[in-house]
Order: C-alpha cells, then sequence, then structure tokens
C-alpha cells in the first residue's frame, strides 16, 4: 500500500532558491567560527581573531539577507493589504493567494528549524569547552 504525502503540495511550492542554501552555509559557518573563538585564542591568538573575523562577517552577511527577505515580504503584505483581508476573511485573488503561500513558505522552512537547532547545539558544545579551558585546565 502506497503511503499518500501529507504535504506534497507544500513541498512543491516551498522550494528553497539557491542563493538562500548559500546564506544558510554562511550563518552555519559564522555558527561555528563564533563559537570556537575561545577554543582557537587558547591554541594561538591568531586563530582565536581569525575565527571572530569570520563569524561576525558571516553573521553580517547572513542576518542582512534575512533581513532583506523579511523587508521585502513586509512590503508585500503591506502593498497588498493582507493582514486585513485575511482578518476580514475577504476573497483573494490568485496573486495574494500566491503571496501567502510564499510568506508561509519561509516561516515553515526547515532550513531555519535546522539552523537553530545547529546554534542551539553548537552553543551548548561551546560553552562546555569554554568552560574547561577556564575552569578545568
Amino acid at each position: 500500500m502506497k503511503k499518500q504525502c501529507k504535504n506534497c503540495q507544500a513541498n512543491k511550492i516551498c522550494n528553497d532558491s539557491y542563493i538562500s542554501w548559500i546564506f544558510f552555509a554562511i550563518g552555519l559557518v559564522a555558527t561555528i567560527a563564533v563559537r570556537v573563538v575561545t577554543v582557537l585564542a587558547h591554541l594561538d591568538e591568531i586563530y582565536g581573531k581569525i575565527a571572530w573575523y569570520v563569524g561576525v562577517g558571516g553573521f553580517f552577511l547572513f542576518f542582512l539577507y534575512k533581513y532583506a527577505i523579511n523587508q521585502s515580504l513586509t512590503r508585500l503584505v503591506a502593498r497588498n493589504n493582507l493582514i486585513d483581508k485575511v482578518s476580514e476573511k475577504k476573497e483573494l485573488n490568485s496573486d495574494e493567494a500566491r503571496l501567502i503561500g510564499k510568506i508561509l513558505c519561509e516561516l515553515s522552512s526547515s532550513k531555519e528549524r535546522m539552523n537553530y537547532f545547529f546554534i542551539f547545539a553548537v552553543s551548548a558544545i561551546a560553552l562546555v569547552i569554554a568552560l574547561y579551558f577556564d575552569f578545568i585546565k
């Protein structure tokens, strides 16, 4: 018996762009770089500085991209008066429905969830290692 895909239509609509994957990777590298600053600084100060610059520079690029996406979506919502239309249960035309779908895709991105988990996990590991270097070693 063949299982039916619950989100097949959503999967077809919510395709991530190539550029979003690039910025996702930049965000992951930045996360690692910032978290290893303390460890690398204990090994050699220059490595710690390099990691800091890579991390902060990567976060700068990543959050600049995320801000631009957010601003773009915010302008689309305002320009099309989508909040009022949805709140008042007015009928949406096909372009407005497509815009809402695009916004919902952004909000339900699996990359976002992976990013948050990765930041949490790497931060926890970095905290344990930093405590080791600062108090045990």
